[in-house]
């Protein structure tokens, strides 16, 4: 179906990205790039805690089929992902390590995927560009360095792609297609939107449609095998959750159900009720968080519509898709910058082919170069106030509780890169301006794992204010109100609490007669607006600042039990859990 050799593609000169030796070295970069800083830090919010929570509850209880968050089911999202982080904990028996590493193994799968199906649908060459195409860019890296689901999906949703792009435009393999459909389902249950490389059918049925007579992936009985075997991808959780439901009639396993099935997928997505942004909000995401990649997009865009008016098939089915995925978010109220992301390997794929002959143009190239002096200049600017403890940084310091001593030491790394990238600058200079932007990011991310997270780890992580509170409260029993799942990962062994969801006044009540039970042995660790009026305030103790919250502790014996248990529902309700930093 595909010819080996399109006429199409540009004849570039040959280039040192020819040889394999310096591609071996850039390869060895990149993997080192993602590397750096795995096992440096802990998690840090807004998303990580919770699911690190999860997984440690898994470990610590034996039970894995429902997360919890604390005491309560955490219904927001699949489990499957929390497992993966519970069964690399086990095989590693390091938190610090198996947190990070599925995302990080998910970014090389998809770094791999990319560059098999560019060379099986172009040419080797092809395949190197494609690969370094998406690393550069900031989305991919930054998630492939955060312990978030996104880059998980990432990797699933691009291995479903890889198999069924195969079976469409190389095939027929109905394997691959089966595999795709397979890898379709687990990432659906990974996060509800896991089905879209299904979408990936439509843009090519409507090819076929227009060239009924191209040899490929056609009739056949195998079709009937996408359902069945999507289907059997979701019974990795949907099956042990159905037995559940069938032999424990618990309202709070049904009411966990009927969330994470119905409110969390089809209501989230219809009727978002945060996180809403216009429909053109995923531009500004491609426009910033796809940098330097998106500069390129004014000579890519002509270029791909010149080929889809060809009717290429590859580029019909990979743009075709891209452009469905994104109109799926778009269509929803509910968007994050994330959301998109799954779109980026296959745009890679899609403009690999046109790398080499676009990186002999000056305006790529200046843009390219352009780019990387910016990042030097913004980071040595950051860098040097870090560094000399400007007004700008001391503030920001101060609002997010850093300490003053660390804040050099920030402003050393962010010199170190800033310097480093000017050197890249001055040395490869406009001839080689992308070969600039790769190593400009092996430096940014080398940068960042190594030191910038490690750094900021004990404020971003709260283990900070936690130590205060576990150095104060010496021997004794810690509770927790008003709490994030941050200060909760941080107590050991965990603390107690009182419901996370709830509202503050039921939490005062529960910890009420949790306190009562031991008072001169426990404590609590509230969240200063959720402080109750019935605790003594000449008593109560300012432990510090994390997250842009402010906590306090407070010793069993300053809360007037009796009084907590008389003024139900007099302290404020609990916050929005997504407004944490």
């Amino acid at each position: 179906m595909i010819p080996d050799h399109p006429a199409d593609e540009p004849r570039v000169r040959p280039t040192r990205l020819r040889s394999s030796a310096p591609w071996f070295l850039l390869l060895a970069l990149i993997v080192a790039s993602l590397l750096a800083g795995l096992g440096m830090r802990e998690p840090s919010p807004p998303d990580e805690p919770r699911f690190v929570l999860a997984a440690r509850q898994m470990v610590e209880t034996g039970q894995w089929l429902l997360p919890h968050r604390g005491s309560e089911l955490y219904a927001e999202k699949p489990p499957t992902f929390m497992w993966i982080q519970a069964a690399t904990y086990k095989v590693l028996g390091n938190w610090n390590i198996a947190f990070l590493l599925p995302s990080l193994l998910s970014a090389l799968l998809t770094l791999w995927l990319t560059w098999d199906l560019s060379r099986r649908l172009w040419n080797r060459r092809v395949a190197r560009y494609a690969v370094l195409g998406l690393f550069v860019c900031i989305q991919f890296g930054l998630m492939a360095k955060r312990a978030q689901i996104d880059m998980v999906l990432v990797g699933m949703t691009t291995l479903s792609l890889w198999a069924l792009l195969r079976h469409l435009l190389l095939g027929p393999n109905w394997k691959l297609l089966a595999l795709g459909a397979f890898a379709a389902g687990v990432g659906t249950v990974t996060k509800g939107v896991g089905f879209l490389p299904l979408l990936a059918l439509l843009p090519w049925a409507a090819w076929r449609w227009r060239h009924p007579r191209v040899t490929g992936a056609g009739r056949g009985w195998g079709w009937w095998l996408i359902l069945p075997l999507f289907i059997a991808g979701t019974c990795v959780w949907l099956a042990p959750l159905g037995i559940a439901l069938l032999h424990n009639p618990d309202p709070h396993l049904q009411s966990y159900a009927q969330e994470l099935l119905f409110k969390q997928t089809g209501t989230r997505y219809a009727n978002a009720w945060h996180h809403k942004q216009p429909a053109w909000y995923y531009l500004q995401v491609i426009a910033t968080l796809w940098l330097p990649g998106s500069l390129l997009l004014p000579w890519l865009v002509p270029a791909w519509w010149r080929r889809l008016r060809r009717a290429d098939p590859r580029y019909i089915v990979l743009l075709g898709w891209a452009l469905l995925v994104l109109l799926f978010f778009s269509a929803s109220p509910g968007k994050r910058e994330v959301y998109i992301l799954p779109m980026l390997p296959a745009l890679a794929v899609a403009a690999a082919p046109l790398l080499a002959g676009l990186l002999r143009r000056t305006g790529v190239r200046w843009a390219l170069l352009a780019y990387v002096l910016l990042l030097a200049v913004a980071t040595l600017a950051i860098g040097y106030g870090a560094l000399h403890g400007d007004g700008w940084a001391q503030r920001n310091a101060a609002k997010r509780a850093i300490d003053p001593w660390v804040l050099p030491q920030v402003g050393a790394w962010l010199l170190g890169f800033g310097i480093a990238a000017l050197a890249l600058v001055a040395t490869l200079r406009l001839r080689r301006a992308g070969l600039a932007a790769v190593l400009a990011t092996v430096l940014l991310w080398a940068m960042y794992g190594l030191g910038l997270m490690p750094a900021l780890d004990p404020y971003s992580s709260a283990a900070a204010v936690m130590d205060k509170a576990r150095q104060r409260i010496g021997d004794g029993e810690l509770g927790m109100v008003a709490w994030r799942e941050q200060n909760l990962l941080q107590t050991h062994p965990q603390a107690a609490d009182f419901g996370f969801k709830r509202p503050w006044s039921e939490q005062w009540e529960l910890a009420g007669q949790w306190v009562a039970a031991a008072p001169e042995r426990r404590w609590l660790f509230v969240l200063k607006q959720a402080m109750t009026p019935c605790a003594d305030p000449a008593r109560v103790i300012d432990i510090g600042s994390a997250n842009r919250n402010e906590w306090q502790l407070l010793p069993g014996t300053a809360l007037d039990t009796a009084c907590v248990a008389a003024s139900h529902g007099e302290v404020a309700e609990t916050p929005d859990e997504t407004n944490d930093d």
